[in-house]
């Protein structure tokens, strides 16, 4: 039997600039990505998201939808805004970021580089839920990726910059694709 996946309750709690993020047709939205917030509650990637990054613009970095360890989903920007999470694939893109520890706080430190947090069940059937729920609601959507399927831009490790890890590595190894693709009728992308 296939499980249900409803469509999950949307809390709206809009950054304090997504009124200044770029406006776009979401017709040319084909892409959803999917990340992990590499910080140990939504409290600490919410506080991370409302940090002003760009001067010019008065934005930051954020995803559009979170959800949480479980299943809460709360969305900080509209889609018909451009949020700033994949450098070069804003445009496109939803940003879904999932609570999730990753590599939390040494994130660049090559002794600190797996990333072993399983994701919930609840979060993982709240983003099933979201997906179908987007796919219905924006048809042009038809591709989805993780954050490290389209960046694999290696940096020198904090700890000794002649080790090169990958800047992002999110969702990472415990992210189930498998069975988010299963429900979904989304195709995964890879750089």
């Amino acid at each position: 039997m296939i499980a249900d996946f409803p469509p999950p309750t949307i809390e709206l709690t809009p950054l304090p600039y997504e009124e200044r993020l770029d406006s776009r047709d979401l017709s040319q939205v084909d892409l959803v990505i999917i990340h992990c917030t590499e910080t140990p509650t939504l409290a600490s990637a919410r506080e991370f998201g409302e940090k002003v990054l760009y001067d010019q613009s008065g934005t930051g970095n954020s995803g559009h939808f979170y959800i949480d360890r479980d299943g809460r989903v709360l969305q900080y920007v509209d889609p018909k805004f451009t949020a700033h999470h994949t450098k070069g694939y804003n445009a496109r893109a939803v940003g879904i970021e999932l609570v999730n520890i990753g590599r939390y706080p040494n994130w660049l430190d090559s002794n600190h580089q797996s990333m072993d947090e399983a994701y919930t069940k609840p979060q993982i059937d709240a983003l099933i839920g979201l997906l179908k729920e987007l796919g219905d609601k924006y048809p042009h959507l038809q591709f989805i990726a993780g954050h490290e399927d389209l960046d694999r831009t290696q940096v020198g490790a904090t700890d000794d910059a002649a080790k090169m890890v990958f800047r992002k590595q999110d969702p990472g190894r415990m992210f189930p694709w498998t069975t988010v693709l299963k429900h979904i009728r989304f195709t995964r992308i890879l750089q």
